[in-house]
């Protein structure tokens, strides 16, 4: 079975969370992404782990699903063409913050559990060591091996996983308070650690040049705040569904049972770039090195990025490719496609009801985003998304890169081509749609250029005063004309004839 999963999410109980972010919510918008498995996130904190108890049942082995008096109000969140199974793997993630060879280290750690006896169990051993009550995320004293350790001694078909593993700040090999290796860590358990998590500012290409890494599996997930954050990154599987074919692709990295990660692009995430936010300061790796690490403009040290540490570990050159590699694809969140197409805020209304558009139209958004082609995404009407998804897939984009905690911006087109491209889905979509015949949309795709199709005629008075003009009507401004008795939204920017002189003496000069 293909599916997608995205094993790292939070809960309401973590801080710095969405009040939506529960069960309910977890479930309607795995399925308006597409994501088959989704982690309950926080089970080690008591009041998520009683809801987990009272709201979830048993599925397949080691996975869970909503009571079905829930998923029946859910579904009616979710239009018919996303519905699909989702089901639940028990996940949790603990920040480690304590002193080793003299540096204090901060480490934040995922764990996996076969059930809830077992998560049980690991909750009361945490319990007896510091305070899981007050963060989703428990924040304990401990060395991160302990940790791992721990989780094995109450049940070793638990995992774990180090999770967004350059982030400066908290991180297994991150610039703030990271190690230099995972022996370095885990010592004597580091065969224990099978697969790490890359994080949005980094993708397996940058992971690769890291030869340490080559029996690591690298998976990827969204580490989502909200519900609509679900997705950011996920992992493709090939197997069957449940718990320990989960576990077992993961450990292997087989590329018939790991079929691959969803990746953001990693210059949207918020580390990727050196800098300075105070500063509005972004460096990349080689001119941090120029200015020795500090802020051009404080004289402080910088934030050192994912790009950076990379450089620092990495023993190989760019864009190293490993024999047994699993595929990846780079991919923007929809919304924020349809921001950039909009020009707004991608928690507006106007992208919230393009996205509802979209999804009720094609489908979940990972199908939109990585499966349908330029006609199928037409289909939901909205100009110029097939071409913004088309080149989003190729990866003809710009990003200004993210760097010490703000996330880059991605921008499709530039503001010349937006003006030029979104006048033609008005004239070519929607009037042909509704207002075209298909003959005449025929003949249109058969005629040269500024030529009117033979079946169509211009009106007289459009011809008669056209003869008086030096400029004659191209093809686009007489399907303008033609386009039907109501109203009409002309774009178009300087020079392209939208007023025509009688003498080019008057014509205004170019500047």
């Amino acid at each position: 079975m293909n599916f997608i999963g995205d094993l790292h999410v939070h809960s309401k109980f973590s801080r710095a969370t969405a009040k939506n972010l529960d069960l309910e919510n977890l479930y309607v918008f795995s399925q308006l992404k597409g994501i088959t498995v989704v982690g309950t996130g926080d089970c080690t904190h008591p009041g998520w782990f009683s809801e987990i108890n009272e709201k979830l049942v048993p599925a397949e082995p080691g996975l869970f699903r909503l009571r079905k008096d829930i998923e029946k109000a859910c579904d009616r969140q979710v239009p018919e063409a996303c519905r699909g199974p989702v089901r639940f793997i028990l996940q949790s993630e603990i920040s480690n913050i304590y002193k080793k060879d003299g540096k204090t280290r901060k480490n934040h750690n995922l764990v996996f559990f076969p059930n809830r006896a077992v998560a049980g169990r690991f909750n009361q051993k945490l319990d007896s060591i510091g305070n899981i009550k007050s963060d989703g995320r428990p924040i304990l004293g401990l060395d991160a091996r302990n940790l791992l350790e721990i989780l094995l001694e109450v049940d070793e078909t638990a995992f774990f996983v180090p999770a967004h593993i350059w982030t400066p700040w908290f991180s297994l090999l991150g610039s703030k308070s990271g190690f230099d290796s995972i022996e370095a860590c885990f010592e004597d358990l580091s065969d224990y650690i099978f697969a790490v998590e890359t994080g949005l500012s980094s993708d397996p290409e940058m992971n690769w040049r890291v030869s340490q890494l080559d029996r690591m599996t690298l998976i990827s997930n969204s580490d989502a705040h909200s519900p609509a954050k679900l997705g950011r990154e996920a992992n493709i599987f090939n197997t069957e569904l449940d718990y320990q074919s989960i576990k077992k692709a993961i450990a292997t990295g087989d590329g018939n049972s790991f079929a691959g990660t969803i990746e953001f692009y990693p210059e949207q995430g918020k580390y990727h770039f050196d800098g300075h936010r105070k500063c509005k300061v972004r460096l990349d790796p080689r001119e941090t090195r120029n200015n020795d690490g500090l802020c051009p403009v404080c004289g402080k040290t910088l934030t050192l990025g994912v790009s950076y540490r990379v450089e620092m570990l990495a023993d190989r050159k760019p864009h190293h490719h490993p024999e047994n590699a699993v595929p990846f694809f780079k991919l923007v969140p929809l919304v924020d496609i349809l921001a950039e197409i909009y020009q707004v805020g991608p928690g507006s209304k106007k992208v919230l009801g393009g996205y509802e558009k979209a999804l009720k139209t094609l489908g979940p958004e990972f199908s939109i985003l990585k499966e349908l082609d330029a006609n199928a995404i037409n289909r939901a009407g909205i100009p110029l998304l097939a071409k913004a998804i088309m080149r989003m897939r190729s990866g003809d984009i710009h990003i200004t890169g993210g760097y010490d905690g703000e996330f880059g911006v991605v921008k499709i087109f530039s503001p010349d081509e937006r003006e030029k491209l979104s006048g033609q889905p008005l004239l070519f979509q929607v009037g042909a749609s509704k207002n075209v015949n298909q003959k005449d949309q025929a003949a249109d795709s058969k005629s040269p250029p500024d030529k009117t199709p033979p079946d169509q005629e211009i009106p007289k008075e459009i011809k008669k005063n056209s003869k008086k003009q030096v400029f004659k009507l191209n093809s686009d401004q007489e399907r303008a004309v033609r386009f039907a008795p109501r109203p009409l939204l002309i774009v178009a920017g300087p020079g392209t004839g939208k007023t025509p002189y009688p003498d080019p003496e008057n014509y205004p000069p170019r500047s």
